[in-house]
């Protein structure tokens, strides 16, 4: 089975394939570096490749190495990670990096079980690491191959089930060659990312076109075969923007569970007459002017947002005790972890003039 597929893919990935991508670069080995892989493919979850290059060369340059990575402070890799969302994952990055300056000589393991017990990394992602680092026959299964695959075999079912992804991972495996690993990892994805995508796939462009179930009975629109529907839940909030007289603002330290936990971001309050209370309690304030409403999308709900703004705040004393609230100026803001779209606003805030007490 794998000797078809991968036949059929090599040669395409060799003349279309994605061969200058910034983690690719080979090492003085001839193998590519196992930290920069891994950096990619846990920004790669999620995230399309367009948009993680230019946080990948910020990221790498300012934390070229494991070690690096291990011996920053939270605040400087969530800033770094600002933006590219599902912040949990470079949370998990660090503490990963962490253990292994303490369990394994400051490099990722090559024993496959070592690697995937690292926390955020898991089967697929430990595949990849191991077969584009250094050339170990693992399969992987993210979700551009589950696509290729499903359409390939016309498996039935939502990928995410646990029967259906199980028989997956055996047609994954069974495919997966014995000979360039690396390139057949990277093919495999690029097909998935470029070729045989969510919507209107190319198949006429595809080199598996002619074994492919799905492209034969005519059914890439239903394959992979949907998450069943449920309504995405709304939230309301409004978000506090206390502005003092230097123009510094009170940003609030999330707490270590929920949304952007670990984030610096605006206090927030359940509706106006909350958020007047709250300001009160950590500044001195005379009038508050509301903002343009946004909405922010997170994958399990909607966050309608109203930003309140209590321009010429003066600080409470008390607030100098309290370490997880802080006042911030603009050229402090780069160097936290700030949820892109509580970044944004302060961005667009700090071009319009400030009122002093």
């Amino acid at each position: 089975m794998s000797s078809t597929l991968a036949a059929d893919l090599l040669p395409w990935f060799d003349r279309h394939g994605r061969h200058d991508l910034p983690w690719q670069a080979a090492t003085a080995d001839g193998r590519r570096d196992a930290y920069r892989v891994w950096l990619s493919e846990v920004m790669l979850q999620q995230t399309q490749v367009a948009t993680v290059i230019p946080y990948f060369l910020r990221f790498t340059e300012a934390l070229p190495t494991l070690r690096a990575l291990a011996a920053a402070e939270e605040d400087r890799v969530l800033a770094l990670w600002s933006g590219l969302g599902y912040y949990r994952r470079a949370r998990f990055l660090h503490r990963a990096a962490r253990l292994c300056m303490e369990r394994h000589g400051g490099d990722l393991p090559r024993d496959f079980d070592a690697l995937a017990a690292l926390p955020g990394i898991g089967r697929s992602t430990a595949g990849a690491i191991l077969a584009q680092a250094h050339g170990l026959r693992f399969a992987i299964l993210d979700g551009n191959v589950k696509r290729v695959l499903t359409r390939y075999h016309g498996i039935e079912g939502h990928p995410g089930l646990g029967a259906v992804e199980k028989h997956l991972w055996e047609r994954a495996d069974a495919h997966t060659p014995h000979e360039r690993v690396a390139d057949y990892t990277q093919a495999i994805m690029d097909l998935g990312a470029t070729v045989c995508v969510r919507s209107r796939p190319l198949c006429l462009a595809c080199p598996l076109t002619e074994a492919c179930v799905a492209r034969r009975e005519g059914r890439t629109a239903q394959l992979p075969t949907p998450r069943p529907g449920k309504v995405v839940p709304t939230r309301a909030t409004t978000m506090l923007v206390l502005r003092d007289g230097e123009g510094r603002v009170l940003l609030e330290r999330r707490g270590p569970s929920g949304v952007w936990s670990g984030l610096w971001s605006l206090p927030e309050a359940p509706g106006h007459e909350a958020a007047w209370r709250l300001a009160q309690d950590h500044a001195q304030l005379d009038d508050a002017q509301a903002l343009a409403p946004f909405v922010h999308v997170f994958s399990h709900y909607r966050l309608n947002v109203e930003p309140l703004l209590f321009d010429g705040a003066t600080a409470r004393p008390a607030i100098a005790d309290n370490a997880s609230l802080r006042w911030y100026a603009r050229d402090e803001w780069p160097s936290l972890g700030l949820p892109a779209p509580v970044r944004t606003l302060l961005e667009t805030l700090a071009h319009q003039p400030h009122h002093p007490p």
